[in-house]
């Protein structure tokens, strides 16, 4: 995917800030929940790329 290191750790970073913002700002209905789902997956994403680290 990625071969450099700080490429690679930048993007994870990203990702997993972008996963924490959607998961904050998921609205308390059930369309909130498919938010929160994708903010979990996006976060969890940018963590296993940046283990490959």
């Amino acid at each position: 995917m990625l071969r450099k290191q700080r490429s690679r750790r930048v993007l994870a970073g990203v990702l997993v800030v972008l996963g924490g913002v959607l998961m904050f700002m998921a609205p308390a209905i059930w369309a909130g929940l498919i938010v929160l789902a994708l903010g979990v997956v996006i976060e969890l994403a940018g963590i296993a790329l940046e283990h490959q680290a």
